[in-house]
């Protein structure tokens, strides 16, 4: 029996690829920001030997400054096709999501220093990865099915216009006229 190759199936399996290898991009610059930052902050201002909590603080620092990174980044280019107009709301969301990958990072460097006691350089540094690894997995699935979801744009646009159409239904007369105070200058 032959193998046949569905091209809906196959077309979207090349799509997310695709899409995948922007966001991996977008992330390397945003984990080149955090990593950078976290070490010069780590070694410097921060250092454990002067402030007790001088990893944790060094990698909110970095993160925070990743994420700005990525936010646009990935509005611009990874879900480009799937942004909203509401750059608010989508950047509330983003934060949301980010910052649950931020305390995912944390919990991992905290794991590592506080539970296990390995608080060297590269003790720090592994912990780092771990979280940022585990971290990007949530950060991508969400922001796929949630921030930029395929499709939800679209969704938010024709549920305003269809309240927009209601309102302006409710505020006319049978016959298509206003009702008093809603549209005829003079009345009120």
């Amino acid at each position: 029996m032959p193998v046949t190759i569905v091209r809906p199936q196959w077309s979207r399996a090349r799509a997310l690829a695709a899409q995948l290898a922007r966001f991996a991009a977008v992330g390397l610059v945003g984990f080149a920001v955090d990593f950078t930052v976290f070490n010069l902050l780590r070694t410097t201002v921060f250092d454990p030997d002067l402030v007790a909590a001088g990893p944790v603080y060094s990698k909110i620092a970095g993160a925070a400054l990743a994420i700005l990174v990525n936010w646009i980044g990935n509005r611009l280019w990874t879900f480009g096709a799937n942004r909203r107009t509401d750059a608010v709301r989508e950047g509330v969301e983003f934060a949301l999501v980010s910052l649950t990958g931020l305390g995912i990072g944390l919990t991992c460097l905290w794991v590592g220093n506080y539970a296990l006691g390995h608080t060297s350089l590269v003790a720090d540094n592994v912990s780092n990865l771990v979280g940022l690894g585990l971290g990007t997995a949530f950060r991508f699935t969400l922001y796929r099915i949630w921030v930029f979801a395929p499709g939800r744009a679209r969704r938010i646009r024709r549920i305003r216009r269809i309240r927009r159409i209601r309102r302006e239904q409710a505020t006319e007369r049978p016959g298509g006229l206003p009702r008093p105070g809603h549209g005829l200058v003079g009345e009120g």
